[in-house]
């Protein structure tokens, strides 16, 4: 029994980093899709971003402490399924008993992690060393000029699209699971689990929008 609620624990702390995690990429896609429509307004969201202590000592930590709890959630609980299988990988028939997404999540989880080591070196360890190693001045007007930069580069835009994609089908299958795992199992279940699957699609799309239109708009000097 201890060994069920255990399981469930981690389900629930799975599902709820998970929909934190969401919440975050709502927010993060509508920033970024400022610097496609509107550079000053992304600019000024940026600086706030950048410089409010609130967001920079509260809601940062808080951030890296929910990737490192679910993405942990997520081997723990991967590891614990492999254990508790009663039929050997000869027998299991994995297509006929779940999808390729979900009987992939800890690949695709895997590729996002090592994406978001690369989009923390691009843009937080870049913004750490312009304001504290090398210590300039505040420049409210920098952030769509050295966006747009990063995604110069014809290979790095095309990793980032890659990632998007399997962010999407992770997102196709974590999404609607961590509505299940909450409970959500009423007459809103539907229209819940097509909201999941509506968003596993658009923002990830959004995401690459805005990468491969940097990359094709260049500022020119």
């Amino acid at each position: 029994m201890s060994l069920i609620k255990s399981s469930l624990a981690r389900k629930y702390v799975m599902a709820l980093s998970g929909l934190f995690l969401i919440i975050f990429l709502i927010l993060h896609v509508t920033i970024n899709l400022a610097s496609v429509f509107s550079p000053d307004f992304f600019n000024e969201a940026s600086h706030f971003m950048g410089y409010n202590p609130l967001v920079q000592f509260l809601m940062q930590p808080i951030l890296v402490i929910g990737v490192i709890v679910h993405f942990v959630m997520g081997f723990v609980l991967e590891i614990q399924n492999k254990k508790a299988r009663d039929v050997s990988y000869v027998k299991y028939k994995g297509s006929a008993n779940a999808p390729w997404v979900s009987r992939n999540m800890i690949y695709s989880g895997l590729v996002i992690l090592a994406f978001l080591g690369l989009h923390f070196y691009d843009f937080w360890v870049h913004e750490m060393t312009y304001k504290y190693i090398e210590a300039n001045p505040e420049d409210p007007t920098r952030y769509y000029a050295e966006t747009v930069e990063k995604f110069a580069p014809f290979w790095r835009t095309i990793l980032y699209v890659v990632s998007f994609v399997l962010l999407s089908l992770h997102l196709w299958h974590g999404f609607a699971s961590s509505l299940q795992s909450m409970g959500v199992n009423n007459k809103y279940t539907a229209g819940f689990t097509k909201f999941a699957k509506i968003f596993a699609v658009v923002v990830p799309l959004a995401f690459a929008f805005i990468a491969i239109y940097h990359h094709l708009n260049p500022i020119t000097h």
